[in-house]
């Protein structure tokens, strides 16, 4: 069985410093512009630090970029900075995302890092998704991280850039990260790893599923999602979380995530979670999942992830 893939701390947060290199960090050589989906693009990075050199880089940054723009709509900005800093692995390491003076995403890629690698990377479409939800507070981090986590998985399926067997493959082993601990209050209160990442994941989860069944399965989360990001600008702007749900509820017709949050905020809400996956027709198989089309969700889990009914799921190829 292959190991879930460890996220790292990759809070948004509003500073200017994040325009300049951090301490001791070289400045890139080169800012290439580019203008994807309509927005202009700055990316510095030295390509000679990177075995693949430019083309290959660039190309995962507009891939990127195209199926957080497919998801939302648009992009969730007109203008970006993204540098490319070299590293000591093979793949894709962390990723920061700063909204303000002006949008600009930090994330270091091994000097080796192939086609192969950075086609299956989900750190950049995790990065620029914290681009379309406004400063919510470090209080509200699981929302932030959890959107991103959640939306990450949803997105790529939506573009074809990975399987929905593998997404809900990594929801069940990873989901109950996410379920309070002994002594965890609420999400605002337990900043915890696992309840900040797939806690607010799984948040997002219940969400969508709710809103498409108080809907007929005509909306979702993802229509919510944009509503925010397209009235409130992004990232750039500061909300208090109140109004990012009031924004979401009122595009879809429902006070779904109002509810949710009012009670999970402060209470260490436990999901039955394999309940929730044989509603859903899902099943763990190996590394993979087998799927149950007779399932009562199995309407709305076609309608997530963008996928025709009966298809023919298979895990990811290595």
């Amino acid at each position: 069985m292959s190991a879930p893939r460890a996220r790292l701390a990759t809070l948004a947060l509003l500073l200017a410093p994040a325009l300049m290199p951090a301490s001791g960090e070289a400045q890139p050589a080169t800012t290439r512009e580019l203008e994807v989906e309509g927005v202009r693009l700055h990316v510095a990075l030295d390509e000679t630090e990177f075995s693949t050199g430019a083309p290959v880089l660039l190309e995962w940054i507009e891939r990127s970029l195209h199926i957080v723009a497919h998801y939302y709509g648009a992009f969730p900005v007109r203008e970006l900075t993204i540098r490319v800093l070299p590293g000591p692995m093979g793949g894709v390491g962390g990723g920061t995302t700063f909204g303000a003076p002006r949008a600009l995403i930090r994330v270091r890629v091994g000097r080796g890092a192939d086609a192969a690698t950075l086609r299956n990377d989900w750190v950049l479409v995790h990065e620029m998704t914290h681009l379309a939800l406004p400063e919510v507070g470090e209080e509200h981090a699981w929302l932030s991280e959890g959107l991103a986590t959640y939306v990450e998985g949803v997105a790529r399926v939506q573009a074809g850039n990975r399987t929905a067997a593998d997404v809900w493959a990594e929801d069940l082993r990873s989901m109950p990260r996410g379920l309070p601990q002994p002594g965890d209050r609420g999400l605002d209160h337990t900043h915890t790893w696992g309840r900040t990442y797939w806690g607010g994941a799984l948040f997002c989860l219940l969400a969508d599923i709710e809103i498409r069944q108080r809907t007929a399965n005509r909306q979702g989360l993802q229509q919510a999602l944009r509503a925010i990001a397209r009235e409130s600008g992004g990232l750039g702007t500061q909300w208090p979380i109140d109004r990012v749900f009031a924004t979401g509820d009122r595009a879809v017709g429902t006070r779904v995530l109002e509810e949710l949050y009012a009670s999970m905020k402060d209470a260490p809400v436990a999901t039955d979670l394999p309940a929730l996956w044989r509603r859903l027709g899902i099943e763990a198989d190996g590394d993979t999942v087998r799927v149950h089309e007779d399932a009562p969700l199995a309407p709305i889990r076609w309608a997530i992830l963008g996928e025709p009914p009966k298809e023919a799921l298979s895990p990811r190829a290595p």
